[in-house]
């Protein structure tokens, strides 16, 4: 099973966490999440967050669900990935993480595409065309 990290500002990753377990029923395993604060050194952390990630890692690799592109978080991460081993996708939300949990059983960059996939097709301009066409 292929292990997931969420990096994220603050509580984003704790949250999501919760949220998915409500989804799911109960917690899934192989499933961590690490906050970045704002005091936080990226040099300090990034060694606990390689620990984090071999704990996560059974063999079959780890996804690392990231916030915001181009921030202290996915900069971090970045310093984390593996091609074909480790990787990462940033702009995390609860479909993308969803997504992520179902499919986590196969091939990492199969369960990239499947995460990735999932959190663009969960974006959706809430209407109330869209909301009829749901009732039908």
């Amino acid at each position: 099973m292929i292990g997931i990290m969420i990096v994220a500002h603050g509580k984003l990753g704790e949250c999501l966490i919760d949220c998915a377990t409500h989804v799911m029923g109960s917690r899934p395993p192989l499933l961590e999440q690490f906050g970045i604060e704002t005091k936080d050194d990226p040099t300090v952390i990034l060694p606990v967050m390689q620990n984090m990630v071999a704990e996560l890692d059974e063999g079959d690799g780890v996804l690392i669900l990231s916030d915001i592109y181009g921030a202290t978080p996915c900069n971090i991460v970045g310093k984390l990935l593996k091609p074909n081993h480790v990787e990462g996708i940033a702009g995390v939300n609860l479909p993308m993480l969803v997504r992520a949990l179902t499919y986590r059983n196969g091939d990492i960059a199969k369960l990239a595409e499947k995460a990735l996939s999932g959190g663009q097709e969960g974006v959706i301009n809430f209407t109330e065309e869209v909301c009829k066409e749901m009732t039908r």
